[in-house]
């Protein structure tokens, strides 16, 4: 599955890392490029196990795995959390808890590629609706038919695997509104982890029932945990290395790739074929997303620029 990436850098060393030498940003693509496949690897991983736990049981041993793993990593101080540092916290681990299991069961009943593109509308709506430039118009024009494409009506179209990839990109743009107020709130991944360990505590309960209900095998609990190591602990990790030595724009324009990643991936995996009206389709979802991140980098960019050279007009004005 699509994970969300690791939180960015403060714009400042963004701005800073523009001009990096060309082997740490090639050192970046390749991190980001294994990030995406490990992502979409352990989703197709979990789907293996979705007919002995279904998606929810697989979602459960899932956020174990990831909690876990990611307390390690962040070791939050749970305890020292105030209410107002606890509200988006439960809010990201709601976020995380809803947004893996639609988008896991988008993924058993459209398939890994479908359900991926779907599952980035949520991004690609943040980027559009927050904007009034020209450009993200006409992108929102391109992917609108793009979308109508993937969701037309078949004999074997999937309606409520549709919705559930829908939903998935409703959590994701949560998450992206929601990571914001966690960054100003907590420091590096203590939010992220802490929010982890509470969508994990709460699959505890409804785990235990799913799996008391479909009796587990060796191989899907395995099947399980990799993916959690998969599509959970290696891209965060990948990724905070990433951001380290590329631009955080240049990562958002990059993570574009993973719905591509998906379809090709369910295609070698889980032989899971797309028509090429489907292959177009995401193609052209994939493209809006890119330029739209691309054009709001060149904004900010003239953006900071405008405003540094305002702040020393007004200091040599206070010096003459």
């Amino acid at each position: 599955m699509s994970t969300p990436p690791a939180p960015a850098t403060d714009p400042a060393a963004v701005g800073a890392s523009a001009s990096l030498p060309g082997e740490r940003r090639l050192a970046g693509v390749l991190l980001m490029l294994t990030s995406g496949l490990s992502t979409q690897v352990g989703a197709s991983v979990a789907a293996q196990a979705f007919p002995v736990l279904g998606p929810i049981g697989v979602v459960a041993v899932r956020q174990w795995m990831a909690g876990i793993v990611l307390f390690a990593i962040g070791r939050p101080r749970l305890h020292k959390l105030t209410a107002r540092q606890w509200r988006p916290v439960l809010g990201l681990a709601a976020v995380f808890a809803i947004m893996n299991v639609s988008l896991y069961t988008a993924i058993d009943r459209v398939g890994l590629g479908l359900a991926v593109t779907l599952e980035f509308l949520g991004p690609l709506a943040v980027a559009l609706l927050g904007s009034r430039r020209v450009i993200d118009l006409i992108c929102a024009v391109a992917a609108a038919p793009a979308v109508l494409v993937l969701t037309r009506p078949q004999a074997t179209t999937d309606y409520f695997g549709v919705a559930a990839g829908l939903l998935a990109a409703v959590c994701w743009a949560c998450y992206i509104l929601l990571n914001r107020t966690v960054g100003r709130e907590l420091p590096g991944t203590t939010g992220a982890a802490a929010a982890a360990v509470v969508s994990g505590l709460a699959y505890l309960p409804i785990g235990i029932v799913v799996l008391h209900h479909h009796p587990p095998t060796a191989a899907a609990i395995g099947y399980a945990l990799t993916a959690g190591v998969l599509s959970s602990a290696v891209p965060f990790l990948l990724d905070l290395l990433a951001l380290r030595r590329v631009p955080a724009q240049f990562f958002g324009v990059f993570m574009s790739v993973n719905p591509v990643l998906a379809a090709l991936v369910g295609y070698a995996v889980l032989h899971q074929r797309l028509a090429v009206p489907d292959w177009i389709a995401i193609g052209v979802i994939v493209a809006a997303n890119c330029i739209a991140v691309e054009a709001g980098r060149r904004t900010t960019s003239r953006t900071g620029s405008s405003r540094t050279l305002r702040a020393s007009s007004r200091r040599a004005e206070q010096t003459r």
